[in-house]
């Protein structure tokens, strides 16, 4: 089965996929449920990239449940997978975690002062948080639970049995010599290439050996760990014995009731596809090179008597103002990380607007700001109607899903005001409150609630993310020295600003006066507009503001001068301008 086409056309590309899956699911399964995957290994803060190893199947869900269709969105916990390495950067762990490498994921202490019983529930509990909030249905499913307790017994001895054809398959990958990649993205880093490989397992062996090959690799009874080797396989009494080299142990078990161990990744994936009936599951771009999971996944799933599921290949996620997100360093850009600084519905349109193909940016940085803007136009288009209707969906998909709309903050001021108020006002709400009331005078904000939670990740983004040279802080007493030492000019555009504040005292009002005063100056009407005016006036605007910046904050930028000057406060702008 070809995986899912992507179109380069601007229309939806949920409602495109959810019209194959919806096709392929009657194909396959006549009446069932539709069933998506997704896979998610908790080996260490699961990041922004695999989110949307999530997203992606979340989105075409949703749209085929808001048509009447019952469907299930499976998230395999690969919490079963060995403990590979000890990442950076994580709070709690030190290099004596070390000793761990090889365990199951589920085996492994978590990280010191963890609530969690394990490295697994450690990592998984905060990705499960983010995914409540960003209202995505998901069906969890252990593959530690599944294993331990047996439920894959049959299909661990099917591809026992079966060993020499999976064998076959694999062989036919293991010296082709790999293509060049296309160049269509940026190199990846370690990481990602785990993240594309959805269980973070990539670089495990496929199960080949000195006494031949077995797809089945168990879980060492002395130490644990599975640094073993089978070294025989009996098909008619399922006797297998293997020997362990960390710590020397062997022994002989019987398949039939022994339940430590598991499917090698190659084996183990397709195995899922046709255990939970699989239509629909996206891939990393990782999985175009050849003898890639995915792609051999495609062949070995029809030993299991199944079809590989049709889906999308998805391009990398990148971060823009922090350094570039690794599973393998230490601020490592989490679900968690971007919620606290941005709504769902801006995280979910990130993803709902772009194809899977497409990589795209997720904003730590100033330009939040414009993304912010970027979707409260949006907001506005859908409103008054004049939105195409891409980007209609995208926007519906981005509030809401088929159970309904994300909780939304009331009065959605502008991202970048609430951020300039919370900067000047550091921490201080009732101040916040007041400079917020005045922005419109007519419709004056009675509460902070009505601006949360949106003000609440405005002010979160200031305090983590803006370094603090960056931090505005208002002068305490006029700069004296400055204002003796302005010329004639000068002086009567800060009279010019001084005369107009009263009755200019809003956020419209304060632009409209800080934008015309150089135009006054210059003779010419406080209401031209650009085309009326000379280039000189754009440079007499910023000569002004760096004036005005310089004397309120002893910088030569800060946040929006309106903004700033309401957060100030009348009187004190006074005084800090000499009057």
């Amino acid at each position: 089965m070809p995986i899912v086409a992507q179109s380069t056309e601007t229309t939806d590309w949920v409602s495109r996929f959810a019209d194959e899956v919806i096709e392929e699911s009657e194909r396959r399964s006549p009446g069932k449920p539709v069933v998506v995957a997704s896979g998610l290994s908790p080996s260490g803060p699961i990041h922004l990239g695999n989110l949307r190893e999530v997203m992606t199947p979340h989105l075409v869900a949703d749209e085929v449940r808001r048509r009447g269709h019952e469907v299930r969105h499976l998230i395999s916990w690969d919490d079963y997978d060995r403990y590979r390495k000890v990442p950076a950067g994580v709070a709690g762990v030190d290099e004596s975690w070390a000793e761990h490498i090889g365990k199951p994921l589920t085996s492994v202490p978590a990280p010191a002062g963890s609530a969690h019983p394990n490295w697994a529930e450690h990592f998984k509990a905060a990705m499960v948080a983010s995914l409540g909030e960003l209202g995505v249905e998901f069906d969890g499913i252990s593959q530690t639970a599944q294993y331990t307790s047996g439920v894959y017994r049959e299909q661990i001895l099917h591809a026992m049995r079966h060993r020499a054809d999976i064998d076959a398959v694999l062989a036919q990958y293991r010296t082709k010599q790999q293509p060049p990649k296309k160049q269509q993205q940026k190199a990846v880093d370690e990481a990602e290439l785990e993240a594309a490989e959805g269980s973070g397992a990539a670089d495990e062996d496929d199960g080949t050996g000195s006494s031949g090959y077995f797809p089945y690799k168990p879980y060492c009874g002395g130490c644990g760990k599975d640094l073993t080797t089978v070294t025989g396989y009996d098909d008619d009494t399922t006797e297998l014995t293997y020997t362990c080299a960390a710590c020397g142990f062997s022994e002989t078990v019987r398949l039939t009731e022994f339940d430590r161990g598991k499917l090698v990744w190659k084996v183990d994936w397709p195995m899922r596809w046709a255990y939970e009936g699989v239509v629909f599951e996206p891939s990393g771009v990782d999985h175009s090179s050849p003898g890639s999971s995915f792609q051999v996944g495609g062949q070995i799933v029809g030993i299991f008597g199944g079809e590989r599921p049709i889906g999308p290949m998805y391009a990398f996620v990148g971060i823009s103002g922090m350094a570039k997100m690794s599973s393998s360093k230490g601020g490592v850009p989490t679900p968690a990380d971007a919620l606290q600084i941005m709504e769902p519905q801006l995280l979910r349109w990130l993803y709902a607007r772009r194809r899977p193909n497409q990589s795209f940016k997720i904003a730590f940085d100033q330009e939040i700001q414009r993304l912010y803007d970027e979707w409260d136009k949006l907001d506005a288009k859908v409103a008054d109607g004049s939105a195409l209707p891409g980007d209609v969906a995208a926007h519906a998909r981005a509030i809401g899903t088929a159970a309904g709309e994300l909780p939304r903050t009331p009065r959605p001021l502008p991202y970048r005001t609430l951020a300039s108020v919370a900067d000047v006002t550091a921490g201080h709400q009732d101040q916040a409150l007041r400079i917020l009331s005045e922005l419109d005078p007519e419709h004056p904000l009675t509460s902070l609630a009505e601006a949360r939670p949106r003000y609440d990740r405005a002010e979160a983004w200031i305090n983590t993310h803006v370094p603090a040279d960056q931090r505005t802080i208002v002068r305490a007493e006029p700069d004296g020295e400055l204002l003796k030492s302005l010329d004639d000019a000068s002086l009567r555009s800060l009279r010019l600003l001084l005369d107009g504040l009263e009755d200019h005292w809003s956020l419209d009002g304060l632009t409209h006066l800080v934008y015309g005063v150089p135009k006054v100056q210059a003779g010419f009407s406080a209401d031209a507009g650009p085309k009326e005016l000379p280039p000189e006036i754009k440079t007499a605007q910023r000569t002004f503001f760096a004036l005005l910046y310089r004397l309120l904050v002893s910088r030569d930028t800060g946040p929006r001068l309106p903004t700033l000057l309401l957060a100030v406060g009348q009187e004190r702008v006074r005084a800090l301008l000499g009057q």
